[in-house]
């Protein structure tokens, strides 16, 4: 069976259930931020009854835009993800940090609207479901060129699409079943000044239409800033308090959460507000993160008539001593995921599309099976490679490995990686006199091998241990179990301020014959990913 098949949603199977809450919160009274840790930036929520929804952005990396369920705002499950399909995401030969931008969810007359752009094919779209949890349909392509795209619906039946232009913030009408341009764009408001005025989210309450923004870009200076109007098209009227949430201040120097901004508000079934939004966490309070951009919740004071403040003072902390809706949290997902079922856990995706033939979970029963491509981790194409975020600075990663290979230079492992040009390998590799594992590097122009050692078999344990400040990489004989460690790497070589873009690191496994055809297999019995909190 292809492997593709196996992310379809099974919600009753625990083994696809991912426990995201930090920790186990029982009390009323408090959350740990971030909700969703890990590489998940541009969040956007909908609430239905007592059920909330969340999407957030996955760049290159396919499925595409994780879908996320909760019951309390704190404790989030994924459910699927909105494109499964190649002919939803082609992301052939997409580059770092392209695919897929800024994704926003919304309810409206018994459906759900996933609206995106796909910056390297094909623009602006939406998809709808009548379960958020799929399947979606194909995409419906709106000629419009720009990104970060919204649709509000009036009280009069008009539907708009609200999107992010270079002078401002564009509004125009489409015509919801085609998506049909039927007017003119219009820019309506510029926002407070900061650059990159993006992410826009339209909200009408109290007779007025508020807009909210991110502005600064998404990076130290990122913000988020309201306007209102009584009119869709504006002019619209600057909130006194802007920017309502931002670090980029004297309150949030020092503070840990970093780039807060591109957010979006939601109600809550007893009336109160609440505000989800990116942010990253910092190393040891350093100008370095690691882990991409996360989903952050704080919550809103939002009186009738005025405007919304954020969390008091327009800052906000990694404990939240805020009161909270009643907890449901879910299932805590296993450490170890064993490769002998029919399905893996929509944690896992690829880099860009996949070839489907080089994976598969029944060819021998309990492993999961990649094999080599021709394709490396420096390139930007269908790279043999699954990959999970790595969530917390503190973790541990294992996995067994049985490599059959045959010809000079090929290669499978464990890799971490930032883009295909940053990334740490530790891997084992055939060589004309033995098998060897070394530890790899690639940054940027630079690549060498770390240190190596020979191994007489062909299954080995490899193990990788992360903290704030450095990765250790270990491996071990199957027989012996007996760990050696190979070397420690920086981490902050990993992060967004020396690499670029706008992911996080994904721990991965990976099979490549380095360029020539092959008939390698890498088989992966199990993978372990312990927090160490």
């Amino acid at each position: 069976m292809k492997l593709m098949q196996h992310f379809q949603p099974a919600l009753l199977m625990v083994s696809v259930v991912f426990f995201i809450s930090m920790f186990d919160i029982q009390a009323q009274n408090g959350y740990r931020n971030p909700i969703i840790p890990g590489f998940n930036p541009d969040p956007s929520i909908c609430r239905i009854g007592e059920d909330y929804y969340l999407v957030t952005s996955s760049f290159e990396y396919f499925p595409g835009l994780p879908i996320y369920h909760s019951k309390d705002l704190i404790n989030w499950q994924q459910i699927g993800h909105c494109l499964t399909r190649d002919s939803q995401l082609p992301l052939q030969k997409a580059p770092a940090s392209a695919g897929l931008y800024a994704p926003s969810l919304r309810y409206h007359d018994g459906l759900f609207y996933v609206i995106c752009t796909n910056v390297s094919g094909g623009g602006n779209f939406y998809c709808t479901a009548t379960d958020p949890a799929g399947p979606w349909s194909e995409p419906i392509w709106v000629a419009i060129n720009s990104i970060d795209p919204e649709i509000f619906w009036d009280d009069d039946g008009q539907t708009y699409f609200v999107t992010q232009g270079d002078e401002g913030i564009r509004v125009t009408p489409i015509e919801i079943k085609t998506g049909k341009v039927l007017g003119p764009e219009r820019i309506v408001w510029g926002g407070i000044g900061g650059r990159y005025p993006e992410a826009p989210h339209v909200y009408k309450k109290d007779g007025y239409y508020y807009l909210l923004l991110g502005e600064g870009g998404t990076e130290y200076m990122h913000s988020a800033t309201i306007g209102r109007s009584k009119h869709i098209y504006g002019p619209y009227e600057s909130c006194p308090f802007n920017p309502i949430l931002t670090h980029a201040n004297r309150r949030g120097q020092g503070n840990p959460i970093q780039g807060v901004g591109h957010a979006d508000l939601v109600q809550a079934q007893d009336g109160s507000w609440w505000i989800v939004f990116l942010g990253f966490r910092t190393l040891n309070y350093t100008y370095h993160h690691i882990l991409g951009r996360e989903t952050f919740l704080a919550p809103v004071d939002w009186p009738k008539d005025g405007w919304p403040q954020v969390n008091g003072n327009g800052t906000v902390s990694l404990n939240m001593e805020v009161p909270t809706l009643p907890l449901h949290p879910f299932e805590k997902a296993p450490v170890r995921t064993n490769f002998d079922g029919d399905k893996l856990g929509f944690d896992w995706q690829y880099l860009r599309n996949p070839i489907r033939e080089n994976y598969s979970l029944r060819e021998k029963k309990g492993y999961l099976r990649i094999s080599a491509s021709p394709f490396t981790l420096d390139e930007a194409e269908a790279v043999s490679f699954i990959g999970r975020r790595q969530t917390e600075h503190d973790f541990t990663a294992t996995t067994l490995l049985q490599f059959q290979s045959s010809n000079e230079n090929e290669e499978a492992g464990m890799t971490l990686i930032q883009n295909n040009t940053h990334h740490y390998d530790l891997l084992l590799k055939k060589t004309r006199k033995q098998n060897l594992v070394q530890l790899r590097l690639r940054l940027g122009s630079l690549s060498y091998i770390v240190a190596e050692q020979p191994v007489k078999n062909n299954k080995i344990l490899f193990s990788i241990k992360g903290n704030l400040f450095q990765y250790t990489f270990l491996f071990a004989d199957s027989t012996s179990q007996k760990y050696i460690e190979l070397g420690k790497l920086d981490t902050r070589y990993l992060s967004t301020e020396v690499a670029g873009g706008f992911t996080g690191v994904m721990i991965g496994l990976y099979a490549s014959s380095n360029g020539k055809p092959s008939q390698a297999k890498a088989y992966y019995n199990w993978f372990d990913y312990q927090p160490d909190l």
